[in-house]
């Protein structure tokens, strides 16, 4: 009876397009852009209810969860770093990298703008805030946004490192942004995060819309002939689903009845780097 009732299911998840061996637990590392955007609050109870395959989500920068995929300490990644993850994949520790959605970063401040920042390109911006003239918050945590950050800054040609006025806290998305509006700071956030905190903060929008601002997240399923307990079944499944209609539709709509925007953008089978 067990074993017909096994059947039965597997066949009930073929139907859904969920692979037989996505049974289990699965050790999702992301960033925490996803998480404290509320994003995965409805993306994986969709993929649980879908597969059964219960879902433990690690949220730390992107930096951190490739490092603990590096480690085998995770079954599928959700990041978005692209240099990083590329390097990644050229290690052999991926097994696929697929595009999942994006949105963008933006430059935040005092409303008042006291280093007059609004208008300018995003490197020219940063170059502004080299002045010191309002303290500049930063991750400092070598996730995707803090990637982000220094490379805005290696565009600017300046180097904040160890300037009284630039504080890295350590931490992620959402206690930055508690910070620097604390601090009457600027700091770099992507938009979903921005967008679902924006109302607790008494920050402003001061920089958008530049290209240099794409933010850009992949899905890596990790290679078990590298790391053999990664549940590799249950990885595919999460991957497959993230790009698949369900959960696209569910990232073009997340957010815009609430914040007027969707708080990202399905990419799933665009042209990729």
């Amino acid at each position: 009876m067990k074993i017909r009732m096994s059947l039965v299911l597997a066949a009930v998840l073929l139907c859904l397009g969920v692979p037989a061996a996505a049974q289990g637990s699965l050790i999702l590392a992301t960033t925490t852009s996803t998480q404290d955007s509320g994003l995965l609050d409805v993306l994986v109870p969709m993929f649980q209810k879908r597969t059964g395959v219960a879902v433990k989500t690690i949220a730390v920068g992107s930096g951190q969860a490739l490092a603990m995929g590096r480690k085998g300490e995770a079954d599928v990644l959700l990041v978005h770093s692209p240099e990083a993850e590329r390097a990644f994949m050229a290690e052999g520790a991926g097994l696929r990298r697929r595009l999942v959605m994006h949105n963008d970063f933006v430059l935040l401040g005092p409303a008042a703008d006291p280093a007059g920042l609004r208008g300018n390109p995003a490197p020219a911006a940063f170059r502004k805030l080299a002045a010191g003239a309002v303290p500049f918050v930063s991750r400092g945590d070598q996730s995707g946004t803090h990637a982000a950050e220094r490379k805005l800054w290696k565009a600017a040609g300046f180097d904040p490192s160890g300037r009284p006025w630039y504080l890295e806290t350590g931490q992620g998305m959402g206690q930055t942004l508690n910070i620097a509006a604390d601090k009457k700071a600027c700091t770099l956030s992507d938009r979903g995060t921005w967008l679902a905190m924006r109302k607790f903060l008494g920050l402003a929008v001061l920089v958008e819309g530049d290209p240099a601002l794409a933010n850009i997240y992949h899905v890596i399923e990790l290679d078990p002939a590298r790391w053999p307990r990664v549940n590799a079944g249950a990885a595919r499944a999460f991957a497959d689903f993230l790009v698949g209609a369900q959960a696209q539709e569910a990232i073009r709509t997340f957010g815009a009845d609430r914040y007027g925007a969707p708080l990202f953008y399905p990419d799933a089978g665009k042209k990729d780097d």
